[in-house]
């Protein structure tokens, strides 16, 4: 049974992320943001299910375990599709959608493959473990080419504001889960306190998409380069 400040955390995820598909609807940018918002209604419904199964079996059952670790690689691979989406709307004027549908298939295979070579080196050849290296590679992976998406929209003087604040909220929503991941690794005996720290950086994404489709309007523009700019 989950307590009262686990599920105040599980409640504002939810909300917010609930909140992303309503004001892209709102704003009329769900087909244009399609992958995005299909990512943030798949995170609400995964968000629902873990709590079921968290208040029926326990945080340490077996059942709520292999749900989230499931779960999670599910939603990496979706949050991986997202990613695509932004990068086909940066290069949108450049007609490579189809070349990089390819790129991103055989990353995602390569990076599972690469995930199944390690776990099957293991004694523990078990599903749950494979799930949970994906997600941490995908994460990697993903947070490599979110930086490369940004140095490209640094490179072609992007203008974009609504389309920047997404990328940069993914590549900080990226690197946050990458030292969870890595910190989770070296201290897994602070169990109880990654099991709050975990959740509360999933806040990250939603809140900032939220933000961006509420108050930035798709017309607006602003320089990037300016960002990079070094004052002498």
């Amino acid at each position: 049974m989950p307590g009262p400040l686990q599920s105040l955390v599980w409640l504002v995820g939810t909300l917010l992320e609930a909140g992303v598909v309503v004001c892209a609807l709102r704003g009329n940018s769900l087909r244009r943001y399609l992958f995005l918002n299909l990512y943030m209604g798949l995170s609400f419904a995964v968000s629902v299910g873990r709590f079921l199964v968290l208040n029926r079996s326990g945080f340490s059952s077996l059942e709520y375990a292999y749900f989230y670790f499931y779960s999670d690689a599910l939603l990496t691979i979706g949050l991986y599709f997202a990613l695509l989406n932004l990068y086909s709307l940066v290069f949108d004027e450049m007609k490579v959608e189809k070349y990089l549908r390819l790129g991103a298939v055989l990353l995602l295979g390569g990076t599972a493959w690469f995930s199944y070579t390690v776990i099957s080196q293991s004694s523990h050849r078990i599903l749950s473990h494979f799930a949970f290296e994906l997600s941490q590679n995908l994460y990697f992976v993903g947070l490599v080419l979110t930086y490369v998406l940004w140095g490209a929209i640094l490179k072609m003087r992007e203008t974009r504001t609504r389309l920047i604040q997404l990328v940069l909220a993914l590549g900080l929503y990226f690197s946050a889960f990458a030292a969870d991941y890595a910190l989770r690794n070296l201290y897994p005996n602070l169990q109880p306190f990654w099991q709050f720290l975990t959740p509360t950086l999933a806040w990250i994404l939603p809140a900032a998409w939220m933000y961006t489709f509420m108050l930035v309007n798709e017309d607006a523009r602003l320089a990037p380069s300016r960002l990079a700019a070094v004052p002498r």
